[in-house]
């Protein structure tokens, strides 16, 4: 049963990051501009302004959701998207703070978390002392 759960939450979290990794290079999924607070728009100018962050973040984001779709790779595909996963639990805390922009990330931390420990004897030399 435990592994019937964990695979669930990689395919939905592989799901997840391989539709929104594509629509940030093919704009498929029509989004109604947010209205965000001044603090995360500026936030979001920056990023856009490198000109490299937000195809690489896009890339990331379709990598880690093919591998976690497949199964090929896994635990690496949730080794990489964990920070994205993290940065976007941060954002929507810090800059948009509101209950409702909270659901996807927290969804999305806790479908990652379960995801991994289907692989934690993989992880587990990560944790110990050298």
């Amino acid at each position: 049963m435990k592994i019937k759960i964990s695979t669930l939450a990689r395919l939905i979290l592989g799901l997840i990051y391989f539709v929104f990794g594509l629509n940030g290079f093919f704009h498929f999924i029509p989004m109604k501009q947010p209205v965000l607070p001044e603090t995360a728009m500026e936030y979001l100018k920056g990023l856009m302004a490198t000109g490299y962050f937000m195809p690489v973040l896009s890339a990331t984001q379709v990598f880690s959701g093919f591998l976690l779709l497949t199964g090929f790779a896994a635990p690496l595909a949730l080794v990489v998207a964990a920070p994205v996963t993290l940065q976007i639990v941060l954002f929507h805390s810090f800059l948009t703070p509101t209950a409702k922009e909270l659901i996807l990330p927290i969804a999305m931390a806790v479908l990652h978390i379960t995801a991994a420990t289907a692989y934690w004897k993989i992880y587990r030399p990560l944790f110990s002392r050298g």
